[in-house]
């Protein structure tokens, strides 16, 4: 994505800091949405430290490390955009209900090209309100962002060919690979990864091994970088719960949650966020 193109960023949780980052640091000037005030100046703070760690490695410039505060702006709401962006990610929590409305809002600011980061969440039964749902598509990134090589682009049943290659293109000018997938529950990477997790999930239920053992197991074998249950913990229980159920409803029992999964949510478990999940934080 060329510098002077425009990009908005809805919602400023772990997902939504990696993907301004990723643009922000093109030189793209980057729009991100943010309700909360104090959230926001976290934030800048987490996006400072990550160019930090950016030039200590080799991979930032001094210079554009220092630039990147000045080219990420902050609006409180979604209609509050600038209107026409090139892109625009919608990154909010996995409610159906929100994400409609906030893509609602979104659109009615003409992006030419309107995105989901859902995980899971059919892209079709997302575009089923919007008036242009030839320009929407998925744009599924990975934690955290500014390592992970890959986005899936999730191609939506009345996504334009055009609408295809722009995204392309963007995820090619922020340097990342693209792996094109039609919509179906789950995509392919988060059907393929939550099966490996709830199954690691039944192991640990049944006594198979600790969470340390199965992860290490898992990592050394298969060259994974995080095992299933540590990842868990950084995606959170109550996601996966969310999206297992989703799954399940959806493909059928194989994706049913282990009891658990389900009893560690309930009992607020829900991993890093709540300080302990499957281990300790």
């Amino acid at each position: 994505m060329a510098a002077q193109q425009g990009v908005g960023v809805v919602g400023a949780g772990t997902m939504g800091v990696g993907i301004a980052y990723v643009f922000a640091v093109t030189g793209a000037r980057t729009t991100v949405v943010e309700p909360d005030a104090g959230r926001m100046a976290a934030v800048r703070r987490e996006i400072a430290d990550a160019a930090a760690a950016g030039v200590r490695r080799g991979k930032l410039s001094e210079e554009t490390a220092a630039g990147l505060d000045a080219a990420i702006e902050h609006v409180p709401s979604a209609d509050q955009l600038p209107e026409g962006l090139d892109l625009v990610v919608e990154t909010v929590p996995e409610d159906l209900d929100l994400k409609r409305r906030v893509l609602a809002a979104c659109e009615a600011r003409r992006p030419a090209v309107l995105a989901s980061n859902t995980s899971a969440l059919s892209i079709d039964t997302l575009a089923a309100d919007l008036a242009r749902p030839e320009d929407f598509l998925g744009l599924h990134f990975f934690n955290p962002v500014w390592s992970i090589p890959v986005v899936e682009v999730v191609r939506g049943a009345r996504t334009s060919p055009a609408t295809l290659e722009t995204a392309l293109a963007a995820v090619a000018g922020i340097g990342k690979e693209s792996a094109v997938v039609a919509d179906a529950p789950g995509f392919a990477t988060s059907r393929l990864d939550v099966v490996a997790a709830l199954e690691a999930i039944r192991m640990v239920e049944q006594g198979v091994g600790e969470p340390a053992d199965i992860d290490r197991a898992i990592q050394l074998a298969y060259r994974h970088p995080v095992g299933p249950l540590r990842l868990t913990d950084i995606v959170g229980l109550d996601v996966r719960l969310h999206i297992a159920r989703n799954l399940e409803s959806a493909l059928g029992p194989q994706f049913a949650p282990p009891q658990l999964l389900v009893d560690k949510v309930a009992a607020g478990e829900l991993g890093v966020k709540s300080g302990r999940g499957f281990y300790d934080w």
